[in-house]
């Protein structure tokens, strides 16, 4: 058995049992070790030699952790709430319901696009916005399935197509390892060959939002913060004017300095000012600081695990040699049929990049595996793009480990009521890696 499919079984299989996917990651990460012939001790060694690699991430999301319990205490969460009402109207509006629901989740969308392209921050948003959000999701009864689904196609789709801030990026990663292996191409075929692919997350987020999870659900109105003081903290117009510039600072921090970290810490300085200023007032007690710190610390917690765990799974993953054993055990029986060709090699994605999470990280092995076997059966440079680009994003969109998955998670179980496996992960896995397999198959066929 493959080490890297077994290993990616069980990390699956153990996390739609509901085990903790801390657990699931090391334990694929174990079986995948010892399955490749490495000893106990030694797949331990490989483990924890990649547990930094997510270290800075891990703590980045601790600070914006803290500084969104912190943007509580300015009174934007009541402001939100308060005009979240005020859209709805009355009670039994349904229709109205609906189309503010449907309004919103695609202004979540947007967002979140803004955020890879435009805007490039990532996921550095998402503790910010969707927190004091999830009180407007409770009074529109919205499924939070869709808000994740919405996420994480902003997440992933504008930075797959276009070519600018993480796109940019991207698309010169595919470039080059194309060109590495002996293909030659240009900037410029990316986004033409990669249309396709991304037009089937656009069905798949349709279908989220219209049909998947158009119905109502219920959540309970459960605080985020580790103080109840926030919770009936009202909003003054000081308050939102220093909550809102805040978020902007933390924003333009992280985008002038290219370190989330800085970014939290900048927000959490102007709102540790403003706390001073309630202190003077008697408004406010400044031992609360370290109270709002760890509360927030401990919302993010389980994200920066999950992080840091991922990188160790993805390190045994490399080592074991086993990605290059997959192609070699499938290229042989593939023979010159393109349609088969490109079926193998987007499930051979998926599960490479399932493993390790991230399509950034995984296109130079994919590229190094794809480009060698695509120009052996003749298929052309613009195929082999769209198959590469849709088997980066394949898994990433799906994988308990990517951040695509981690960064919605965050925001959306701020209050404790949305599970990262059944409520992010495989809504997200059903929506965009269905349409993504058979719209890069549609796109290798074309192209």
């Amino acid at each position: 058995m493959n080490a890297v499919i077994l290993a990616v079984l069980v990390m699956i299989v153990l996390s739609l049992m509901r085990v903790h996917v801390v657990i699931a990651l090391i334990g694929g990460a174990m079986i995948g070790g010892i399955t490749a012939g490495f000893s106990i001790t030694e797949t331990v060694e490989i483990f924890t030699s990649g547990l930094g690699a997510n270290a800075s991430v891990a703590l980045s999301y601790a600070m914006l952790g803290a500084f969104a319990v912190a943007i509580s205490y300015t009174g934007l969460p009541n402001l939100l709430v308060k005009f979240a009402i005020k859209v709805v109207g009355r009670e039994g509006e349904d229709r109205k319901k609906t189309m503010t629901k449907v309004l919103l989740l695609f202004v979540i969308a947007i967002v979140a696009s803004f955020s890879q392209n435009l805007v490039p921050v990532h996921i550095a948003f998402i503790p910010i916005l969707i927190p004091p959000l999830l009180k407007v999701f409770n009074e529109l009864a919205l499924d939070r399935r869709a808000a994740a689904t919405a996420l994480t196609f902003g997440l992933k789709a504008p930075y797959i197509l276009i070519p600018a801030g993480y796109g940019l990026i991207f698309h010169d990663i595919v470039v080059t390892n194309m060109e590495e292996n002996g293909m030659s191409v240009n900037m410029d075929m990316v986004p033409q060959a990669l249309m396709i692919p991304v037009s089937g997350m656009v069905v798949g987020l349709i279908i989220a939002i219209f049909i998947s999870y158009k119905k109502s659900r219920r959540y309970e109105n459960r605080e985020f913060t580790s103080n109840e003081e926030a919770a009936t903290y009202h909003y003054t117009l000081p308050g939102v004017v220093i909550g809102i510039i805040a978020i902007l600072t933390v924003l333009i921090a992280q985008i002038q300095t290219d370190s989330m970290v800085f970014g939290a810490l900048t927000g959490l300085i102007i709102l540790y000012v403003y706390f001073g200023y309630l202190h003077i007032k008697k408004e406010f007690s400044l031992n609360q600081s370290e109270e709002l710190m760890t509360g927030g610390m401990k919302m993010l917690a389980f994200i920066g695990f999950v992080m840091i765990t991922a990188g160790g799974f993805a390190e045994v993953i490399r080592e074991t040699g086993h990605v290059d054993l997959l192609v070699d055990s499938t290229s042989g029986w593939i023979g010159n049929n393109h349609g088969l060709a490109a079926i193998v090699m987007l499930i051979i994605g998926l599960f490479i990049t399932m493993g390790i999470g991230s399509s950034f990280a995984t296109i130079p092995i994919i590229a190094a595996i794809f480009v060698p076997l695509a120009a052996a059966i003749g298929l052309s440079p613009m195929a082999t793009i769209a198959l590469i680009g849709t088997a980066g994003a394949l898994g990433d969109a799906g994988s308990p480990a990517s951040d695509s998955t981690l960064g919605p998670t965050a925001g959306l179980n701020a209050d404790g009521q949305h599970n990262h496996i059944w409520d992010t992960c495989v809504p997200t896995f059903l929506h965009f890696n269905i349409p993504l397999i058979i719209f890069g198959w549609l796109a290798a066929m074309i192209l």
